[in-house]
């Protein structure tokens, strides 16, 4: 069975994540002008703070280095963290977003948009907001009948439990932290700043 160079990448940069206690998300190859970006999104049940997106950077650029995955010419490596605006794509990702509202679209062409309460193997419990002033009502989802489904931005949403104690990790990072490494021809690692690392990619 034939594979792309971001599933020869993924099978590469899965046991260095899963290493540093990481999921890896997305991993995808786009080119940009003379290079290309390699871009390796990676979550956690407890959040990422920029401090792990930095570590792990600089360990998977190490592994890439290590192998000929990515070729010889240059290119940034680019880590981030997903955002809100992300779509939510199996149980893990609903599993970190409980508490929050979400926006479904479903298998039959319906939408939906309810709070999630708590999830199972089978589906999900959700709470439908009423409208002009009725109760919400409860619902249940079966993970089946969802064809997509993202998080909805709520400027005055009561902050849930697993909001407070991901509250440090929120002051260190922002709802996509980045971690940008270039690889170049020439560098010089005493001029860099701490979130920059230049590396030769291409044999002497």
């Amino acid at each position: 069975m034939s594979t792309t160079p971001s599933d020869r990448l993924r099978a590469l940069l899965e046991p260095p994540a899963t290493a540093s206690g990481l999921d890896l998300e997305e991993v995808e190859v786009t080119p940009a002008g003379k290079r290309r970006v390699l871009r390796v999104v990676v979550d956690s049940d407890s959040g990422v703070s920029l401090d792990a997106v930095a570590a792990f950077s600089r360990r998977i650029s190490e592994t890439l280095d290590e192998s000929d995955a990515m070729g010889g010419a240059p290119y940034t490596l680019e880590v981030t963290s997903p955002g809100t605006d992300r779509p939510l794509t199996g149980p893990r990702q609903f599993r970190r977003n409980i508490g929050r509202l979400i926006a479904f679209t479903l298998v039959g062409g319906g939408e939906l948009t309810a709070r999630l309460l708590s999830l199972d193997e089978d589906g999900m419990d959700l709470e439908v907001p009423g409208v002009k002033g009725r109760k919400p009502t409860a619902r249940r989802l079966e993970l089946a009948e969802v064809a997509k489904a993202r998080v909805e931005v709520e400027f005055n949403r009561k902050a849930t439990d697993a909001d407070l104690a991901q509250g440090e990790q929120d002051d260190d990072a922002d709802d996509e932290d980045e971690y940008d490494e270039e690889h170049e021809d020439e560098h010089d690692d005493a001029d860099l700043p701490s979130a920059e690392i230049d590396e030769s990619t291409e044999e002497a």
